[in-house]
């Protein structure tokens, strides 16, 4: 849903990556390292700090790709590491969580499942050809997720609108897996 926005992003990022001059996969990985901490954060309590680190981690994520278009350093490499150092931050951020004491392990764990099967799904329809950018609850949308839940949970002193937010991850992410069987299956139909 929030790819709409993307060419508008893309207007801020864009200058910014042209003028970075760095490996993108270095960018990856400091990206991936900056979610790792931020899955620290959740464990040891620090909700802000930990939604902080999620949004610093996704401007690294977002720079990494810009800096590989812009200037000329885009390889099939960069995109497998991209794709699963996410995988990798997603799964920490959850377990960091769940650590925390904020979620129960069978949510946390199914809240995961749910994003990397959300993932697995669209790279499973680009290997046969389609475009499967579909679904309610893509990465971004995910992580924004996160981020209020535990921001309103620190507002709000009540940390049952994390778990909550953590709830509506894993609720969107099987609606998303749905979605996009559903439109691979469509696309598909008959081949």
């Amino acid at each position: 849903m929030l790819n709409r926005l993307r060419p508008n992003v893309k207007k801020f990022i864009d200058p910014l990556a042209k003028r970075i001059n760095v490996n993108p996969n270095v960018l990856t990985i400091l990206g991936l390292i900056v979610s790792i901490l931020s899955g620290f954060m959740f464990a040891v309590g620090d909700l802000l700090l930990g939604a902080a680190m999620i949004l610093l981690g996704g401007f690294v994520d977002m720079l990494d790709g810009a800096v590989a278009r812009n200037n000329s350093s885009k390889t099939k490499f960069g995109g497998i590491l991209d794709s699963t150092s996410d995988r990798f931050a997603d799964a920490a951020i959850i377990i960091g969580i769940m650590y925390g004491g904020f979620v129960n392990p069978l949510i946390g764990a199914l809240a995961i499942h749910a994003s990397l099967t959300v993932s697995y799904v669209r790279a499973r329809a680009e290997s046969e050809g389609i475009s499967c950018s579909v679904g309610f609850a893509e990465r971004a949308e995910r992580l924004i997720i996160v981020v209020a839940g535990a921001i309103l949970s620190v507002v709000f002193h009540e940390n049952m609108i994390l778990y909550g937010a953590v709830v509506l991850i894993m609720i969107l992410g099987y609606l998303t897996v749905f979605q996009r069987v559903y439109h691979s299956w469509k696309e598909l139909k008959g081949q």
